[in-house]
């Protein structure tokens, strides 16, 4: 088990200008165009439930500044918090709040809704924030944000198809000394990465008060469908670390590990309204 590491300064990776004044919670994928997308929520309130698009972005590195392309997904809806996932010819957008939305398209830029059935899941188990993960040949795990028993949990399902998905269980929950305890659950925007036969969790841990906002803990387990129960420091599941960052994505260039962050003006932010990217390392 290795433990990540921010390993550098924040540089600005995208600042809208022409269809927001932010982003939160977003998702950058390589396209069969050799080009970075990223698709993140974007208004110029800057409240949650006045967030009803996406700003897309696009660049050649992920090195230099993005430039915006426009809007996607501007249904008139709440759109939050969405994942991309390319599978064959077609590029998989799945966002929130529940129900589970999902856009499929094949340029990127045209954006079809289609019908996602997620099946057996208990109340509150599929809230926001989605994050599909391919563990095999024709095998999807996908975390999204969820309450149990009251407080923050980590919903898992399962697909052979990415249309088709059926609840398997919490991945994370909250313990009764869990710190935060807001009613929408406070864990935010889940990530999963693997290396070297560990799957490793990011999770924001945060009930938008400043002091944690930028609060990202990272759990390690052999098993990408089960990281335990967190109570803090008291007995439960352990975060291997504490990162400064806000709904990040973890992306990898030649060998090279890179986190990113962003969030409401209100709250800080290393670049104010922008999506920021820093190296990240592991010892």
């Amino acid at each position: 088990m290795k433990t990540p590491y921010i390993a550098g300064d924040w540089q600005i990776l995208f600042r809208p200008e022409e269809n927001g004044n932010y982003v939160n919670d977003h998702t950058i994928v390589k396209g069969s165009d050799g080009a970075w997308h990223l698709y993140g929520i974007t208004g110029f309130g800057g409240g949650s439930y006045t967030e009803r698009y996406f700003v897309h972005a696009k660049g050649d590195s992920l090195l230099a500044p993005m430039q915006e392309e426009g809007r996607s997904i501007d249904r008139g809806t709440l759109a939050w918090a969405p994942c991309v996932i390319g599978e064959g010819e077609n590029y998989y957008m799945f966002y929130g709040p529940s129900p589970t939305q999902l856009a499929v398209s094949f340029d990127m830029y045209e954006w079809f809704g289609y019908p996602v059935r997620l099946e057996g899941e208990p109340l509150m188990a599929a809230h926001r924030d989605h994050f599909v993960l391919k563990v095999g040949e024709a095998d999807y795990l996908m975390y999204v944000v969820g309450v149990h028993k009251r407080r923050g949990a980590v919903s898992l399902f399962r697909s052979a198809d990415l249309l088709h998905w059926n609840f398997a269980g919490f991945a994370l929950t909250s313990g009764e000394q869990a710190p935060l305890r807001p009613g929408w659950g406070a864990m935010e925007s889940p990530y999963v990465v693997k290396r070297d036969g560990i799957y490793y969790l990011f999770i924001t841990y945060t009930d938008c008060e400043a002091e944690n906002y930028n609060n990202t803990l990272v759990f390690a387990s052999e098993d990408p469908t089960s990281f335990g129960e967190y109570n803090g420091d008291g007995a439960g599941a352990k975060p291997i670390a504490h990162l400064y960052a806000h709904a990040p994505e973890i992306l990898s260039v030649d060998g090279q590990d890179y986190i990113t962050t962003c969030g409401w003006n209100d709250f800080p932010n290393p670049n104010p309204g922008c999506v920021s990217i820093a190296p990240l390392n592991w010892k």
